[in-house]
């Protein structure tokens, strides 16, 4: 634990200074800027455009840095301006404190000693979100936060929103970040695990005064849709960019057998989740919608919490060697299941599987012209039994797998 009479020397030797952005906090700025000073000296405030007492107040305040504007313009705002003055005096990281007083200063210690642990991370403080007191629009908004950042990111975290933060801002020096309200603390959250910068959550403890002396500056409706846009921005983004880069760099590092070793190694799921995988994977192979198999089947996989790595290595089986066939078959089970009896040459076949490969899908749909609703139903058919086949042959080789290592270690 550290000692009270270390914390000036840790926060200077570790170059960790606290940043407290504010807007018309009259009423608390000076409390909360005493009880950081017990801490540690190295106080940057950011006035974003008070029009109350604040910035009188902060002007009878000595020993800390002041920066401001006339113009509110939002948390998110105040913050990188913060980030821009810890560069410049020299500091490597920044805690960043909310000024209504809701943030307690002796946590502050707990940042230090995770630092320590853990130097170049973004540390968050984690809220009890169930505690008595939270608002209860407070509690949903978190949970809503919190679902959309492990979407967008993979990662799980108790508590996205909370404003205590210590981040390694040396790391953003030339970050270019684009929101400016209250959304800034989820875009730079999920654009530092997108760096691959490592986020620690810790417990801290948060005050809620009672309802009527309440201060805040959020407006649901304004801030909410800035949150909603920027979360579908991001969603996005990691939908046609993060995922696939990902991916691209997994397969090109590993063989197909020893993605699958390790994918039922780390996972540890039982022989149903894993078949369901395989089997949904080699359905997603077969569907018709060449081009977007692999992105549509990532998303669908976190959707159904399948095993993502499983799925894209089964739906890979649509590779150029076996694509002829699995467009004959399709067209064929499309024959049975309509009735119908069109055509479909081996020259057809090979037109459409170069058309296919070298991305011309307009061209390989209309050489398809009226045999398309054959093609389309057979393959969902077609992929359909794939699939369940599939399924029931990985299960139970999976079951005989268990049972026969169970056997060995009796």
């Amino acid at each position: 634990m550290i000692q009270e009479n270390q914390h000036t020397d840790l926060f200077t030797g570790l170059k960790v200074c606290v940043l407290i952005p504010t807007y018309n906090n009259g009423n608390t700025i000076a409390q909360v800027v005493d009880d950081v000073k017990k801490y540690t000296g190295n106080i940057i405030v950011v006035n974003d455009g008070s029009t109350d007492s604040t910035q009188k107040i902060l002007e009878k305040i000595s020993g800390i840095d002041v920066i401001g504007y006339t113009k509110n313009i939002g948390k998110g705002y105040a913050i990188r301006q913060g980030f821009k003055r810890t560069l410049e005096l020299g500091y490597d990281y920044a805690i960043t404190i909310d000024a209504d007083g809701q943030h307690f200063a002796d946590d502050l210690p707990k940042f230090i000693e995770t630092l320590q642990e853990n130097p170049d991370s973004l540390i968050i403080g984690s809220r009890n979100i169930e505690a008595e007191g939270m608002p209860g629009k407070n509690t949903f908004a978190n949970k809503f936060s919190n679902f959309w950042f492990k979407f967008e990111t993979g990662d799980t975290l108790p508590d996205t929103q909370s404003g205590y933060r210590l981040y390694p801002v040396k790391l953003y020096h030339s970050t270019r970040f684009y929101t400016r309200k209250y959304e800034f603390e989820i875009e730079v959250l999920v654009r530092s695990a997108w760096r691959n910068i490592p986020i620690i959550p810790i417990p801290v403890k948060v005050y809620y005064p009672p309802e009527e002396e309440r201060v805040t500056h959020f407006r649901p409706l304004q801030d909410f849709s800035r949150i909603s846009v920027l979360n579908t921005v991001l969603v996005l983004i990691t939908l046609f960019y993060i995922w696939p880069v990902k991916l691209v760099r997994y397969f090109t590092h590993h063989r197909f057998v020893d993605i699958v070793k390790e994918q039922l190694g780390q996972h540890n799921e039982n022989p149903a989740k894993v078949a369901s995988a395989l089997g949904f994977g080699m359905f997603m192979g077969i569907v018709p919608i060449w081009g977007f198999q692999m992105l549509t089947a990532v998303f669908l996989a976190q959707l159904l919490r399948l095993n993502k790595i499983l799925v894209l290595a089964a739906s890979n089986i649509s590779i150029p060697p076996v694509i002829p066939f699995i467009i004959y078959f399709s067209y064929k089970t499309g024959g049975l299941v309509l009735g119908t009896q069109g055509t479909l040459t081996s020259e057809t076949v090979t037109f459409l599987k170069d058309r296919i490969l070298s991305g011309h899908f307009y061209e390989a749909w209309h050489e398809l012209g009226y045999n398309l609703y054959q093609y389309v139903a057979g393959s969902l058919v077609f992929g359909l039994a794939l699939g369940l086949a599939v399924f029931i042959i990985s299960y139970f080789l999976l079951v005989l797998l268990m049972h026969k290592k169970a056997g060995v270690k009796s």
